[in-house]
């Protein structure tokens, strides 16, 4: 019963009333708990530890180890305690009574979560996947197929002898606990994958892991080192010299040993865990001092471009000038720093971490510094191994552009790049005078800035022409957002797009809804784009096509800077370049970008119930499911809350789901229908190149049109009769005399179909013709 309350989020409330309402229709001395609390002390036993930990407000330090005693925090001076409100008659002896801690961080140790997973004998075995059942043909499936795996177990050769051994993801992201879209509360839960399990279950809910939560309301920014030291320190000791543990599928003990391959984080958080400033100057954490970067006085911001750098050297594109900034590109794109070079880089800083210190303001002139602190990871002994240790979140990337290009195209205000600003930036550079702002005059002697239509500007018919296509688009159900209701006509723009409503437009629907109102080389520019970002989600990756589809998409990024101006190309832009090296890396995109972690967030967010402590809320929620998951290890016919079953499950082959009805088609639909449904089965091509044939023996003067004409006309009835007058010892599969029989005159059709993992709703009826076969 716990577990319907946990799968279906229902209150403490309601399901209070449901064991008080069984417990008075059971007889007299039943056992069922009569609330929740009872019901909750019941599970108490197999209850994972949890500890919370004091932090300082400013984020200097948590209360633990040397400072877990103090009410002070030794380096700002602030109270460890919020202040209770204290009597009226209080004297200068009196102290006041401490309150709640003023920050609090929620830690759930991972070393007993794992022993718990291995004492499944069936997690237990998935935790092997990598190593025994994986399909090894070259191609990158999986984190294990990547170099960073291999090179991994290659420099570190006890760690990968043993599969039972762990390589995680780490993930961390602020969240509005409050179910709001406001940033003025925002808590920081940091969760775990297990990369050793299969792919299909690597991400699922019953496998993420948290095992940090920060309170709010202030984020922790750069200084979630502090924070994040508890887990560290757990992680230091997973490897080496590792942890005691018993495999319940081999049956015995062993030594676990553990590591984190990569984190996975949007940009901002990216800067924060890697310690790199990620805005302004030099703002790419792949390039860094490379960083070809142009300041943009009117757009007041920084922009990405220079990308003929990273083409071969004989390449057309760098001795243009005209196109792009006015000069030839002689430099050649460095190799990225190895972690061996970047720790050189960072581990003499020395940085206090805290809320407390006065801002530096970097003087006029003076060089950026790129790093703001060492981070806590190069404390790992292996973190230096690794070539890439923090992953560019493909999903926030595509997010980005999708909204930097539509917005564009459609001069949506406040989403596009082109305006007033971006012309005379132009100027600025001294690039595309023929596009430069100009000054008319107009009646009065009034004057007005005229800026003249780029190669990406579309006109209103164009315009309308785009959204209507995108608003009649109908997708399968669950496939994305309705566009529909995304589509404003009357306004020519497109609203409230979420990420993966992003995905789709610009994977799928972009290059269609854009085929006729656009010059052809800004058309195929975009739409090289869009294949680009479809090829590299794909969950299969030939190495071999990485390196073409690499030098494809720096030449589309060189034509982008041809024909969009240099406010277009923002950071996330410019990180386009450097996706095919992290996948050739690490493995698909689809075990690597935020979408499973931002699903799981927002369901954290789902188990708040107490406004007033919304994290504690999520821990005891989350506990409380951790108990519900390892109980159903061990019970038949209960579905585990973290994988849940597909809805299209039994459904593949096709089945009906609403408004079922019968009638009956007239013959030349019916005929049309049969046709070709015998078009396409393989077990009737025989008898359609046999049809063929003989109708060219019979009219060798007839053209091909008028012989595939004669052959649909007539094949149905040759079919019929040749099948059924067949000579005995001729060997024809029972599917085709049962379809030379023809179909079921009675249709029936369905308002709803299910088919392929995918759910189809039409208003108008899906008409599906039965035929007479056989599986």
């Amino acid at each position: 019963m716990y577990n319907l309350k946990a799968s279906n989020g229902w209150s403490d409330r309601s399901f209070t009333e449901l064991l008080q309402t069984l417990k008075e229709m059971l007889p007299e001395g039943n056992e069922i708990p009569p609330n929740v609390y009872e019901a909750k002390k019941i599970l108490c036993p197999v209850d994972l530890e949890v500890q919370r930990i004091h932090a300082c407000p400013n984020d200097c330090i948590l209360y633990r180890n040397e400072y877990e005693d103090l009410h002070e925090c030794p380096k700002c001076g602030a109270s460890r305690y919020k202040p209770k409100q204290i009597a009226s008659d209080k004297s200068d002896d009196c102290k006041p009574n401490k309150g709640p801690p003023a920050k609090a961080l929620w830690y759930l140790p991972v070393k007993p979560r794992f022993k718990r997973l291995f004492s499944n004998a069936k997690d237990a075995k998935l935790l092997r996947w990598h190593a025994e059942n994986r399909k090894k043909d070259g191609k990158l499936r999986h984190p294990a197929d990547s170099p960073q795996w291999r090179n991994i177990d290659r420099e570190f050769s006890e760690f990968g002898r043993d599969p039972r051994n762990l390589k995680l993801g780490l993930s961390a992201d602020g969240i509005n606990p409050h179910s709001s879209m406001s940033s003025k509360h925002s808590s920081w839960p940091v969760l775990l994958c297990i990369y050793n399990l299969p792919p299909w279950l690597c991400m699922k809910r019953k496998y993420i892991m948290l095992t940090l939560l920060i309170s709010g309301p202030k984020q922790p920014g750069n200084d979630i080192d502090v924070y994040l030291a508890p887990l560290i320190e757990d992680l230091k000791e997973l490897w080496q010299p590792g942890v005691q543990m018993y495999d319940a599928y081999s049956k015995e003990k062993f030594t676990l040993r553990a590591m984190l391959f990569c984190t996975i984080n949007d940009f901002p958080a990216y800067g924060n865990l890697s310690g790199y400033s990620v805005k302004g100057e030099k703002a790419c954490p792949v390039c860094l001092d490379d960083t070809v970067d142009v300041w943009l006085p009117n757009s007041s911001k920084n922009v990405y471009m220079g990308h003929r750098r990273f083409l071969p050297a004989n390449h057309a594109h760098r001795k243009r000038k005209k196109e792009f900034n006015g000069k030839t590109e002689n430099t050649r794109a460095n190799y990225p720093l190895t972690g061996k070079q970047v720790y050189s880089r960072v581990k003499d800083l020395k940085v206090q971490l805290g809320k407390f210190k006065k801002k530096v303001v970097r003087k006029k002139g003076a060089p950026k510094i790129c790093w703001k602190k060492r981070s806590i990871f190069w404390d790992l002994p292996y973190w230096e191994h690794l070539e890439v240790r923090h992953c560019l979140d493909v999903m926030h990337v595509v997010k980005n552009v999708c909204d930097s290009i539509v917005g564009t195209l459609l001069n949506i205000p406040g989403k596009t790049k082109d305006g007033i600003n971006a012309r005379k930036d132009m100027q600025f550079l001294n690039i595309r005078p023929d596009l430069q702002p100009a000054e008319k005059e107009r009646e009065k002697g009034k004057t007005c800035t005229y800026l003249k239509p780029a190669m990406h500007t579309l006109s209103k018919a164009e315009k309308k022409s785009l959204l209507e296509c995108l608003h009649g688009v109908k997708v399968p159900s669950g496939y994305s957002s309705n566009f529909k209701n995304l589509v404003s006509l009357d306004d020519l723009k497109l609203t409230g797009m979420k990420s993966h409503d992003c995905h789709v437009l610009m994977t799928q629907l972009l290059p269609v809804a854009i085929r006729g109102v656009l010059p052809k080389c800004v058309r195929q520019t975009i739409t090289k784009l869009c294949f680009f970002f479809n090829a590299i989600y794909c969950k299969v990756n030939d190495p071999d096509t990485l390196d073409a589809l690499q030098k494809e998409v720096v030449v589309t990024l060189c034509h982008l800077e041809m024909y969009f101006p240099p406010s277009f190309f923002d950071i996330m832009v410019h990180l386009i370049v450097h996706l095919i090296r992290e996948i050739k890396m690490c493995g698909p995109v689809f075990l690597r970008y935020m979408y499973p972690f931002e699903r799981y967030m927002g369901l954290l967010k789902g188990y708040v119930r107490n406004r007033y402590r919304p994290e504690g809320s999520i821990v005891r929620a989350y506990t409380a499911e951790e108990v519900i998951e390892f109980c159903t290890n061990y019970m038949d016919d209960v579905k585990a809350i973290g994988i849940p079953k597909s809805r299209h499950e039994g459904r593949l082959h096709g089945v009906g789901t609403i408004g079922a009805k019968l009638f009956v088609p007239d013959s030349t639909t019916m005929s049309l229908a049969h046709f070709h449904v015998l078009q396409h089965l393989t077990d009737v091509h025989p008898f359609w190149d046999e049809h063929m044939t003989l109708l060219r023996q019979q009219n060798p003067k007839k053209s091909d049109k008028w012989l595939i004409g004669e052959h649909n006309k007539k094949f149905e009835g040759w079919f019929t009769r040749r099948v059924m007058q067949a000579p005995e010892g001729e060997n024809i599969k029972e599917t085709v005399r049962l379809l030379a029989l023809g179909p079921v005159h009675v249709v029936r059709t369905f308002q709803g179909y299910d088919i392929n993992g995918y759910t189809f709703t039409q208003e108008i009826n899906i008409q599906i013709v039965p035929c007479k076969t056989v599986e």
